[in-house]
């Protein structure tokens, strides 16, 4: 295909002014007689490879750069994974841990109440034998003075009477102080 003086000069002139020359297939069909636009043709042929190798070069760099991207958003998909599943897994032994906590804590407020259980038993066992301990003394000593026609008897009914007031008196504060730590224990739980 020929193109026309006017046409061929204007091209020559675009590219001597704006350095713009043609591209593509249009250049493979192109055919002239004038020397000067030979030039021009074999310029933006010259041209046109450099810029289609360089096009090809840049595409394949752009290409191997979205692998190399893939791969890694690949490899950061896996390690996101393998973080999740580290996190379940810590989040799952805080809640084992949690759970043996409140075992161990259930556990040792059992072992405290048995412990507190026992100790009230005991307090209230030997404050028992204590009362009854000495009421017999008092008695025992009663019954002598009285078998041995005593004039103290009066003096020791007197005392023995107190004594098993004071007694009785003990026991039930001892008995209702161990009930009301018994009661308050229990309202703090």
């Amino acid at each position: 295909m020929k193109l026309s003086t006017d046409s061929e000069n204007l091209l020559i002139e675009i590219s001597v002014q704006k350095k713009i020359y043609l591209e593509g297939n249009l250049l493979k069909i192109l055919d002239t007689d004038n020397e000067n636009f030979r030039t021009y043709l074999n310029k933006s042929i010259e041209l046109d490879d450099e810029n289609r190798k360089k096009r090809i070069t840049l595409s394949k760099q752009i290409q191997d750069r979205n692998i190399e991207l893939e791969l890694k958003q690949s490899q950061l998909e896996q390690k996101q994974n393998e973080n999740n599943k580290l996190l379940e897994d810590l989040n799952n032994a805080l809640f084992l841990a949690e759970k043996a906590k409140l075992e161990a804590l259930n556990e040792v407020s059992v072992l405290q109440t048995k412990n507190q259980f026992e100790l009230i038993g005991t307090i209230v066992k030997i404050a028992l034998c204590v009362i009854v301990g000495v009421g017999i003394i008092v008695t025992s000593m009663y019954v002598f003075a009285m078998s041995k026609d005593s004039t103290e008897t009066t003096l020791i009914g007197n005392t023995w009477s107190n004594l098993f007031g004071i007694l009785l008196t003990n026991s039930f504060s001892i008995i209702g102080t161990i009930m009301g730590v018994k009661y308050a224990t229990e309202q703090e739980k």
